[in-house]
């Protein structure tokens, strides 16, 4: 047992669940927590406002298989710091979030930046702990590490008081694993629940998986390439889960829902069998499944909450509600056991004929550049080690239908908040997770200003993270609802100045940044931007009239989805 203070038995903490780096903005109430951090290894990056801190700890959870860090102070910078911690909380990212505080005694009183955290945080946060000067603070932090990633992940947030920092506590290098171990989940199937699922997917000639972000993980990956590596089932996914499944694997249709591939929200209309794992189901999916479709469901998840709402709208026929990984695992071990195989090979192949048939396309013929055709062209290179981050929008959606990921964690994107200014920050946060990847954030122009401090973040650490902007200086993905619902009217999405982005990132201080607007350029500049060292940007300017294709009108169903004009059916003889 030592004794130290309160800033230092954290550091201590972080220290003993292996924490290498950490992400925030300084201030007087988290002052001493910052100078404790003056004498640890822990790596500290001071981002250019706590709302990219808190993206940046999120990306570094959501690229890898530690937990991100945040530490912000008091005040504002706790009402900055929520947007990021909603975000996470909506795509069940873990992250822990130490947020400075007046001291206790001041708390609940109109003191200088004080704020109630636990009101802030109270829906927007798996859990929210205000430390108390009786607080074992040891105990306290490494049961958070570990409560952020139990079943249904999520962000922490912990009020950390002044006083309670400088106060003098006990230290006692308590065994992490005795945290760890206190929220290891040992649910399986038993052989009767394996026996009901089996005779539902047997009776099926069309089943298909939907594969979702709980998934999303190495864990995830390796149990469900084993599952289908044995029954070779077509299967769609979420946003959140691209590249789990390898996605230039015939058998894999890409992503579904109200901007899914043409294919992936063709197939769903035909099938029998609908076995959803580790999914939220999302409104932009969730509305339409059930419109005309005529299957039954298979469900596993984690999440109690969500299984209990699900039963009660979707009805599925088989249920389980535990770690998607160990499910799949316990249903690959019976099928083996008991000799089960599927003969679906008719439905495998009109699977990826479905795939060859309706290839995405656009406006080939517009002599602006168009964005799809700039995710078309990146697509070529996109390869096993790249990292991808979107921001929100048309591109965000383009970048889900055209490149074809192949690993887990390797594309983020912000899900379920759909939060503008998510790709920069984030992408910071992949690279120190994934320090030998190539990290790339695709954002467009609207996105990219919410956090363009963050070009200045990069640059000043000489980070190698490559920026493709796609301006078409406007929001798109508004502007075409505004022609569609409002009858043209674009009130407040149309950009008139022409701000030169490369220019600014250049002022930065990036090795690399360049301006597109000619077509005959871009593949070239694409490969230069690609293989340069360090800060890279890439501004493609590109058709603001371009319209985002397929899409599945909101309260339509499947059968409802605008392929748009430059879609074609293709033999694929």
């Amino acid at each position: 047992m030592e004794k130290m203070n309160g800033a230092q038995v954290l550091v201590k903490c972080l220290e003993d669940l292996g924490v290498k780096h950490v992400f925030g903005y300084t201030g007087a109430a988290i002052l001493p927590v910052f100078h404790a951090l003056h004498d640890s290894d822990i790596g500290i990056t001071i981002s250019s406002n706590e709302q990219s801190a808190a993206f940046s700890a999120a990306g570094y959870s959501r690229s890898g298989d530690e937990i991100g860090v945040a530490m912000v102070t008091s005040g504002p910078a706790i009402t900055n710091t929520l947007t990021g911690v909603a975000d996470a909380y909506g795509d069940s990212i873990p992250m822990l979030v130490f947020a400075g505080q007046v001291p206790e005694h001041k708390i609940g009183t109109d003191s200088f930046q004080h704020i109630n955290v636990s009101g802030i945080f109270e829906d927007a946060a798996k859990k929210v702990i205000q430390l108390s000067n009786n607080d074992d603070i040891e105990s306290i932090v490494k049961d958070a590490y570990y409560f952020a990633c139990s079943g249904k992940p999520g962000p922490v947030v912990i009020d950390f008081p002044l006083d309670k920092q400088q106060k003098r506590h006990e230290y006692r290098a308590r065994d992490v694993s005795i945290f760890e171990q206190s929220y290891h989940d040992d649910r399986h199937l038993s052989d009767r629940q394996c026996a009901g699922f089996y005779e539902l997917l047997l009776n099926s000639e069309k089943p298909l998986l939907y594969l979702g972000g709980g998934l999303n993980s190495r864990r995830g990956r390796q149990a469900i390439h084993a599952f289908n590596d044995y029954f070779k089932i077509p299967s769609v996914n979420t946003l959140m889960a691209k590249g789990i499944v390898d996605e230039r694997d015939e058998l894999n249709l890409g992503m579904l829902g109200m901007f899914g591939t043409p294919y992936a929200n063709m197939i769903i209309q035909e099938n029998d069998f609908f076995f959803a794992i580790g999914v939220r189901w999302d409104d932009r999916i969730a509305e339409k499944v059930g419109f005309g479709i005529e299957a039954e469901i298979a469900y596993i998840d984690i999440n109690p909450e969500k299984m209990h709402q699900i039963k009660i709208e979707r009805f599925p026929k088989f249920t389980f509600i535990g770690d998607a990984a160990t499910a799949l695992g316990d249903l690959l071990a019976y099928a083996k056991r008991y000799n089960i195989k599927l003969d679906i090979g008719r439905w495998q192949k009109h699977a990826a004929k479905l795939k060859q048939s309706w290839p995405l396309d656009y406006n080939r013929s517009s002599d602006r550049i168009q964005a799809a055709e700039t995710m078309g062209m990146l697509a070529g290179f996109i390869d096993e080690t790249m990292k991808i981050t979107t921001g929100v929008g048309n591109h965000q959606m383009l970048a889900a239908q055209y490149l074809p990921m192949q690993q887990e964690q390797s594309f983020m994107s912000s899900g379920s908040f759909g939060t503008m200014g998510f790709a920069v920050p984030t992408a910071i946060g992949v690279h120190y997770a994934n320090p030998n990847s190539k990290v790339i954030a695709i954002d467009g122009d609207g996105s990219l200003k919410m956090n363009l401090g963050e070009l200045h973040t990069i640059a000043s650490l000489d980070l190698p993270v490559k920026i493709l902007l796609l301006n078409n200086m406007s929001d798109g993905m508004v502007l075409n609802l505004q022609d569609v619902a409002y009858g043209g009217i674009r009130t407040g999405t149309r950009r008139t100045k022409d701000i030169l982005f490369a220019e600014i990132a250049r002022s930065f201080g990036f090795n690399y940044s360049k301006r597109v607007n000619k077509r005959k350029e871009l593949r070239q500049s694409l490969e230069y931007f690609l293989d340069a060292e360090g800060p890279s940007f890439l501004e493609v300017l590109t058709d603001r009239e371009e319209i985002l294709y397929p899409k599945v009108p909101a309260g339509c169903s499947y059968s409802d989805m605008i392929i748009g004009p430059y879609i074609k059916k293709v033999s694929s003889d």
